[in-house]
Formats: C-alpha cells, sequence, structure tokens
C-alpha cells in the first residue's frame, strides 16, 4: 500500500469523525455523497422491515454523532426512559400511578434539557439575588436536545391520555425518536402521525419522489443562496453593533434578518420533509408562508407549526386553555408564550421576545371578542392588506430582541432606528448592497407568491422526467456554488 493510499484513507477516517467546526449538515457535499451511499443500501433493503429500521436507526445515531458528538447518549436515555416508562402506564389503570410516571417522563426529559440549556442562566440569577458568586459550568448545548426531548415527551404524555397505544417494540421507537432527517431541529413530529408508518412496507410513489425533490431544491435555495449570503453579507455587520450604522440600515438589517431565519428555518424544514418522503414517509409542513398573515394568531398558525401546535396541546391545553374564563384564557397565552420564548435559549431578549408575542396574542383574542368576530374568519381585501403590513412589522419588531444576544443592544438598535433614522441614506445603501436587497426581493416576492402558483410549479417539477429532475438538480446545486461563502454556516436553530 503506497503512501498515498496510506494517506487517502486517514483523510477518510477523518472525515467520518465529529468535528465541532464541521458538523454534519443537508447543505454540505459530504452529506450529499454520505446520502447517496445510505440511500442505495436502504433501496436495497427494501423487503427486510426489521434490517431496513436498524439500518436507519443506526444511520441516525451516527447522523446525531456527527451533528453533536458524544451526546448521542442522551438519545439513548430519552428513547429507553420513555419507551419502558410508556409500557408501565399501558398495564396500569390506576390513575395516580400513571400520573407520577408520565411526571417521571416529564423530569428526565425537562431535566436534560434544562441542566445544559438553563444551569448557568438561573445559576447566574441565583447568585445575583443571594448576593453570592456563580461560576458558568463549561458546557455545550448538544444539537436539536429541544427538538427530540419534546418529541419523545409528546409520546408519553398521548399514552398518559389514553390517546395512542404504546408501542411493545422498543425499535420501533428508537426508529420514531431518532428519524435523522426531523432529528436536529425538526419538524418536531407526532407519534400519532409517524408510528403507523413506520411498519408499513416501503414504498415511494411518483408523486412522493417528485415532492421530496422539490422540496430539497427549495430548502437548499432558501437556505445556501438568499439565507447565507444576506446574513454574511449584510444582517451580521448590522447586528454585530447597531450603533455604527443609521435607523435606515439597522431597519433594512431587521427585514433582512426576518428573511434570513425564514430561510434558512423553513429551508431546513423543507429538506427534512422532503429527505423523510424519499424515503418513503410523511411529515407534515412547519411552515406555511407565515407573513401572508393579518393577524398575530394567524402567524402561530403558520410558523414553526409544529411547535406552536406542541405549545397548544401540551401547555397551553394542560394550563386551562379557554376553559376557565376570558381573564384565565389570556393568562394562559402569556404564560405559554413566556415558556415558548424561554425554550429558545437562557437570554432576557427570548423572554422579551416571548412575552410580546404573547400579550399581543390575549389582546388579539381580546379584540376578536369586542368585534365578536367569529373565531377562524379571514379578513379581506385592503382590510387584510392592512393586517398583514401591522403584523408583518410587528413580527419584525419582536425579531430584535430573539437575534440580538445582550439586551443592550436591542436597545441601541431600537434608538436608532427611531431617533437616527437618516431615510437620505436609503439610495446610497441599495446601491452600496444591491446584491443583497436583489435576493431580498427575490427572497420575499416568493414568500408572497400565491399557493396556487407554488403548486403549479411543484406539479410541473412532478410531472418531469427522472432526467429533468436530475438537470435541475445540478442547476440548483451550481447556483448554490456560485454564491456561497467559504465557510459552511450551520443552521439558525442548531443553537435552540
Amino acid at each position: 500500500m503506497s503512501l498515498f493510499d496510506n494517506l487517502t484513507i486517514e483523510k477518510l477516517l477523518k472525515l467520518l469523525q465529529y468535528d465541532k467546526d464541521a458538523p454534519m449538515l443537508f447543505n454540505t457535499g459530504f452529506f450529499l455523497w454520505f446520502f447517496a451511499v445510505f440511500i442505495l443500501f436502504y433501496t436495497l433493503l427494501y423487503k427486510k422491515n426489521t434490517l431496513r429500521l436498524l439500518y436507519v436507526v443506526a444511520f441516525s445515531y451516527y447522523f446525531y454523532y456527527k451533528s453533536s458528538g458524544t451526546y448521542f447518549y442522551l438519545l439513548a436515555i430519552v428513547t429507553t426512559s420513555d419507551f419502558f416508562i410508556a409500557h408501565l402506564m399501558s398495564i396500569t389503570h390506576k390513575k395516580i400511578y400513571r400520573k407520577l410516571l408520565v411526571t417521571l417522563s416529564v423530569c428526565i426529559n425537562l431535566g436534560i434539557l434544562c441542566y445544559f440549556k438553563y444551569t448557568n442562566f438561573f445559576g447566574e440569577i441565583l447568585a445575583s439575588i443571594t448576593g453570592g458568586t456563580f461560576s458558568a459550568l463549561d458546557l455545550v448545548l448538544p444539537v436539536g436536545i429541544s427538538f427530540f426531548t419534546f418529541q419523545s415527551l409528546s409520546y408519553t404524555i398521548d399514552v398518559y391520555r389514553k390517546q395512542i397505544t404504546p408501542l411493545t417494540n422498543i425499535l420501533d421507537y428508537a426508529f420514531y425518536v431518532s428519524f435523522f432527517p426531523p432529528l436536529v431541529a425538526g419538524p418536531i413530529i407526532r407519534a400519532k402521525d409517524f408510528i403507523p408508518q413506520i411498519r408499513k412496507p416501503l414504498y415511494v410513489s411518483h408523486e412522493m419522489f417528485g415532492r421530496g425533490i422539490f422540496l430539497i431544491l427549495c430548502g437548499l435555495f432558501k437556505k445556501a443562496v438568499i439565507c447565507d449570503y444576506i446574513s454574511i453579507n449584510f444582517v451580521d455587520r448590522i447586528f454585530a453593533n447597531p450603533n455604527l450604522y443609521s435607523g435606515v440600515e439597522n431597519l433594512m438589517g431587521v427585514y433582512g434578518y426576518a428573511l434570513q431565519i425564514y430561510c434558512d428555518f423553513s429551508g431546513y424544514s423543507d429538506m427534512a420533509i422532503g429527505i423523510a418522503l424519499l424515503l418513503g414517509f410523511h411529515v407534515n409542513i412547519n411552515f406555511d408562508s407565515p407573513y401572508q398573515s393579518a393577524s398575530i394568531t394567524e402567524f402561530w398558525r403558520r410558523w414553526h407549526i409544529s411547535l406552536s401546535s406542541w405549545l397548544r396541546d401540551y401547555l397551553y391545553i394542560s394550563l386551562g386553555g379557554n376553559r376557565k374564563g376570558k381573564f384565565k384564557q389570556y393568562l394562559n397565552l402569556i404564560i405559554t408564550m413566556f415558556l415558548g420564548g424561554l425554550w429558545h435559549g437562557n437570554s432576557w431578549n427570548f423572554i422579551v421576545w416571548g412575552m410580546l408575542h404573547g400579550v399581543s396574542l390575549a389582546i388579539h383574542k381580546a379584540w376578536m371578542t369586542v368585534t365578536r368576530r367569529a373565531k377562524g374568519e379571514v379578513s379581506r381585501g385592503w382590510r387584510r392588506v392592512g393586517g398583514v403590513f401591522v403584523t408583518f412589522n410587528f413580527v419584525c419588531f419582536c425579531w430584535i430582541f430573539f437575534r440580538n444576544r445582550e439586551f443592550s443592544d436591542s436597545m441601541s438598535m431600537l434608538k436608532q432606528i427611531f431617533t437616527n433614522f437618516q431615510p437620505q441614506l436609503f439610495v446610497q445603501l441599495i446601491e452600496g448592497y444591491w446584491q443583497v436587497f436583489a435576493l431580498m426581493a427575490i427572497g420575499f416576492v416568493l414568500h408572497f407568491t400565491p399557493k396556487s402558483l407554488e403548486m403549479k410549479f411543484q406539479k410541473g417539477v412532478i410531472g418531469m422526467p427522472f432526467v429533468g429532475k436530475v438537470l435541475l438538480m445540478v442547476m440548483v446545486i451550481y447556483l448554490v456554488i456560485q454564491v456561497k461563502s467559504s465557510e459552511i454556516r450551520p443552521f439558525i436553530y442548531f443553537d435552540f
């Protein structure tokens, strides 16, 4: 064996190991080639259900290892504990025992989540209250921990509520929890939607294959072309030091971030759903053109649907929902969004972001009651245009707190926008960053494209011959290569 061969093997082995500076991402060449090899063997196992499930579970654990290192043991702990807790709930009929078991599941899942996410945050708060000192622990947040703990927790709660029958095979449950496409950034899959698909014979229809390709390419374009370019070349610069820029530049930076986070997160969701379709599994949509919403309530029906519905079903309803009067309903909305903000991270900015959304949801519910508008009533015409304008700008205002890590930076940005706007710089700004604003314009136009037109384009891709789909993929990948930065940028929600 030559020195060159040894060097090649060493490089390959190093490439297969976890690298914190190069985690496994859908938008990397490594994943593309690795997935091609994976799906080849996956297809060969299409008649061997159990072996195929084992194969996917093994790949999913490796995928998580490549994304977050040795923290894959947390995935195993959550899977094993919740599987047996659900099994114990199924063989006991005493309500007190079932309640104790589901409480144990909540403590395990939220205990793991809180340890990694909030130990330092609450330690600092406690130290400031008591006048003591706190040395921050060197904790690394495992990628996707918020998603797989919420997903597994929803299963045990559904079993406790007797809405689903618990699984009897731990392999099936491991497959459900670790299924790699949505593992590290969602969508959060519900057991009742996914588990019935696990043991079905593998079948990928022509429509599923075409839709999968369409979603993967849409997600790749959103993330690698629009999101990363406007982030690196404009948005990050503004948020890094808002005091260096005028109010109009800060405002454009906020609008840019609104598009960036949408393209980043919905891009990941599109790719995850598309990859799942290529493997023969249906996953519900996670974004439905949220900036087209005419109210904050509608926005949360369209944005991060899997999380907003999870918070509704397992937190808001558990608090009492709207069953105990209007005041309690409004309070429950505020508490739910406060905790939703805290879910995103250990920062006062996230808490403010959650509270702003919670209070606005309560105000909108109250307004609906005062005006006696029917639930689900859709505004039309200029009334809807006005609603979309107000909702979009309010959501962008809230993004200021979401994006900034320091509360003082959020205040600085707002101060620049409201006291140092300098509109005369707008034309100069457009000229200086014309590529960024061209991509922003394309992104917003595509976002506000009518659903009917999007469906026509999707059907066009589905109807293409196989060679046509391959050529379309090559074109999109070529476009990505032309505009991508020198470094691969992780998805924003890897931090949550």
